[in-house]
């Protein structure tokens, strides 16, 4: 199952689509004002589905992940000096990236969940992401826009 992860391009905050291959959307994301990122996910039908906060005081970058209202886990940015690597403590999950954080596969042990790879040459963030399995597009969705926010914290 592929998707295609778009920012848009005039937004006060991080916003997103997110397309099936059929060019359908699959998932809206919006971004809310707080302290960190805050990231609300909604549905195809703009149901609120999931939401991804950013916790401010951390020695890393980490993230809370919502199903609905409950706390299900968290993504952490690790310390790395080449690459960047990520854990997902609710899945099991590691992140395996490239030196530029364009390219990573999500992980369990060694079978892979996911592929992701940033498209170049557009005016927004725009990634391609490859799920194995279509149960795993909302938690795959959540590492991608988790990575994609430590990225522009770090840009700032």
């Amino acid at each position: 199952m592929k998707m295609l992860f778009r920012q848009r391009f005039f937004s006060w905050f991080d916003s997103y689509d997110i397309y099936g291959e059929d060019g359908s959307t699959m998932f809206t994301v919006e971004g809310k004002l707080s302290l960190g990122h805050k990231l609300h996910i909604l549905d195809k039908n703009g149901n609120h589905i999931a939401t991804l906060k950013e916790r401010v005081l951390s020695l890393f970058h980490t993230f809370d992940i919502y199903i609905g209202e409950e706390h299900i886990g968290e993504i952490v940015k690790e310390f790395s000096l080449f690459r960047p690597s990520f854990s997902v403590d609710f899945m099991g999950w590691t992140v395996d990236g490239d030196f530029f954080e364009w390219n990573y596969d999500i992980l369990e042990g060694s079978k892979p969940i996911a592929s992701v790879s940033k498209e170049l040459f557009n005016f927004t963030d725009t990634y391609s992401i490859e799920v194995n399995t279509p149960a795993d597009a909302l938690p795959a969705l959540m590492v991608v826009l988790a990575i994609d926010a430590v990225k522009c914290s770090q840009r700032n």
